[in-house]
């Protein structure tokens, strides 16, 4: 559905608060959302939510042991 030109020239006139982009890709927006979700489902461990790992080793171990995690239950979710 094409805007209308005179609600993308409202859109440009707000700059950053202006709402979605005039150039909105639909595809783009997907993706996007999909990295979103990943990173949601990453903060819903509590320990890398709120960085209670406080060295970086622990932190990216933590990261990798929930991304293990997340990558286990797909597997087991599509077989």
């Amino acid at each position: 559905m094409p805007e209308k030109t005179d609600q993308q020239v409202n859109r440009k006139k707000k700059g950053s608060a202006g709402g979605r982009p005039v150039t909105y890709d639909p595809e783009r927006y997907k993706q996007r959302n999909t990295v979103e979700r990943c990173f949601q489902k990453i903060k819903t461990w509590r320990g890398l939510a709120t960085r209670y790992d406080k060295t970086p080793a622990s932190f990216e171990a933590g990261l990798h042991l929930r991304g293990s995690i997340m990558w286990l239950k797909l597997l087991t979710a599509t077989t």
